[in-house]
């Protein structure tokens, strides 16, 4: 097992923790102090003096700020970051990011201090009185739901066992966030038992192999299909399924329906992208191969016809921490897709028959897919002028156009997938189901600090922006040179809530009276505003026309001048 030197030594617990997280690869710490951190920021502090290799401080005036630019940098990386909060009151800010995390299935670490336990008598005891009001029974209890793991450090002797342990469980199958407590008197006791030689203790769980059988089955089923289909929404998490899908469609001639996507999947130029929605194949598809989807459609509108097998596969195919879900499954292949998708490959192309089938169908899918495109082409067309404002769809194609097919497009809901085509994988995040808002602004400064010479996209609606605590997120991103886009989708309205409120009540009086209650978010602030008082470039859009100006002019000072930039785009 690989062994990591740590020179100089530790003071305190604080110290060889941050030591210890930089070996094992986190290389920031998030953090939103609090009255818990004193030991902290005196280690972090020697370690500059001393030129010990510890993690990089970032800090985030907002715990969802922390949590999510921790998100942001593992979902481009796939390493572990760790954010730090203050006890419980910083946890319960962390809490929608750390749901987020979650069902996203992105690896990080939330360590948050623990108020003293002890009243007096020991470095670190109660000295404020918020010490007694903020201890908890069980402050873990808070996040338990959402995490893979959580523990109170409690003996300095524990250490490396326990962070080893945390961060093999969060990037484990299926990996995900874990949790940390540290009493403040343990941070600032001596590091027992710590100095020269560290060795990792614990490595993360392999994935699973595909079970032999299972893909067996599924490939039978797929050869008997006529129409079979591919449904997915983040096989792009692993960059390396997206060239086995692309060679699987091509090869059995199978078209992939890209729903919901929160990464690229599938090269929106591949000849067998069969659009976003499943709906348009769900009444021919006589086998469903469902690739890492939680909601592959929705059961109370267009489903599958009766009796159509349905495989699905995934690292957690059953999404098991989900309390109800009822698609039906069989087989169930607990694997990486990638895996899953390369094996599948390999036994249809042993079966003749499949072979032959696939040529088959070949050319009606292609056309098929062919016919979709077009049709997506029109809309995105028709929303250049979609009345008073332009469409979501075209404003999605400008800046798809505009910022390039290396960009990275980190999406918070508005943007049209329709409009915004990508080729290439990893450049294109969108938000967790779970829809804990103002996940995307952070999680795209993540993004850029992990990818400092790419360009960093983050499109928001005007909700999500709000949600993400902008003042704090641009405030970040001029302390450490993070030039990301921001384009603010604004429509005036929570759109999610007012659609959601038309389709249950299509004649109610809330759409008669065309003035929702809780809906609009007016009057707007001049959200380019915001982003100028921390010194970035702001405009307001207002027409199709003045767009792709716009967007030239802040990408010219996002690439050239490496300042961050905003356009407040009005749209529908």
């Amino acid at each position: 097992m690989a062994v990591e030197r740590i020179e100089g030594g530790a003071e305190t617990v604080a110290e060889a923790w941050l030591l210890l997280l930089k070996a094992r690869g986190v290389d920031y710490l998030f953090g939103n102090a609090g009255t818990d951190f004193p030991s902290v920021i005196e280690a972090l502090a020697r370690g500059r003096a001393t030129g010990a290799a510890m993690p990089r401080p970032i800090l985030a005036p907002h715990e969802n700020a922390a949590v999510c630019m921790a998100h942001g940098y593992a979902m481009v990386t796939g390493r572990a970051q760790a954010a730090m909060v203050h006890v419980n009151v910083g946890t319960a800010n962390a809490l929608a990011g750390l749901m987020n995390a979650s069902r996203e299935q992105v690896p990080l670490l939330l360590a948050a201090g623990r108020t003293p336990i002890l009243e007096e008598g020991a470095p670190g005891a109660r000295s404020l009185s918020i010490h007694w009001a903020q201890e908890m029974f069980d402050q873990a209890g808070i996040v338990r739901e959402m995490v893979r793991w959580d523990y109170e450090l409690r003996e300095p002797r524990q250490l490396a066992t326990v962070v080893d342990r945390a961060l093999a469980i969060a990037h484990s199958t299926p990996p995900g966030p874990v949790y940390l407590s540290l009493p403040r008197e343990v941070l600032a006791r001596p590091p027992e038992g710590f100095a020269g030689a560290v060795p990792a203790r614990i490595a993360p769980a392999s994935p699973p192999a595909p079970d032999p059988a299972a893909i067996a089955r599924a490939a039978a089923l797929l050869a008997a299909a006529r129409c079979p289909v591919v449904i997915t929404s983040r096989l792009g998490c692993d960059t390396g399924a997206v060239a086995a899908l692309a060679e699987f469609a091509e090869r059995h001639a199978v078209p992939v329906v890209d729903h919901k996507p929160r990464y690229m999947n599938l090269p929106d130029d591949h000849p067998l992208h069969g659009g976003v929605e499943p709906g348009p194949w769900l009444d021919e598809a006589d086998c469903l191969l469902v690739l890492d989807s939680d909601v592959p459609w929705l059961p109370g509108g267009e489903r599958p016809r009766e009796g159509t097998p349905v495989i699905q596969v995934g690292l957690d195919p059953l999404h098991a921490r989900y309390p109800i879900r009822g698609f039906p499954s069989d087989p169930t292949i607990l694997a990486a897709p990638g895996a899953a998708l390369r094996a599948l490959d390999a036994a249809l192309a042993a079966d003749p028959a499949a072979l032959a089938a696939a040529g088959a169908r070949r050319a009606a899918m292609l056309a098929r897919c062919a016919a979709l495109r077009a049709a997506a082409e029109e809309r995105v067309a028709a929303a250049r002028d979609a009345g008073a404002r332009m469409g979501r769809a075209w404003v999605s194609r400008c800046i798809a156009e505009a910022a390039g097919d290396e960009a990275v497009l980190v999406n918070e809901y508005p943007l049209s997938r329709e409009g915004a085509r990508r080729v290439l994988p990893g450049s294109y995040f969108g938000a967790s189901s779970v829809s804990g808002l103002g996940w995307g602004l952070p999680a795209a400064l993540g993004a850029q600090l992990a990818l400092p010479g790419r360009t960093v996209v983050a499109t928001l609606g005007d909700g999500a922006y709000l949600f993400a605590n902008p003042l704090a997120c641009h405030q970040i991103a001029a302390a450490y040179g993070l030039p990301v886009l921001t384009v603010v989708f604004n429509n005036g309205a929570w759109g999610a809530v007012e659609g959601a409120t038309r389709a249950m009540y299509p004649q109610g009086h809330a759409v008669r009276d065309n003035a929702m209650p809780l809906v609009a978010l007016e009057p707007a602030p001049d959200y380019e505003a915001v982003v100028r008082a921390c010194g970035g470039h702001g405009e307001r859009v207002e027409t199709a026309e003045a767009l792709p100006a716009a967007l030239r002019r802040a990408l010219r000072v996002v690439r050239e001048e490496g300042r961050q930039a905003l356009l407040n785009v009005l749209c529908t």
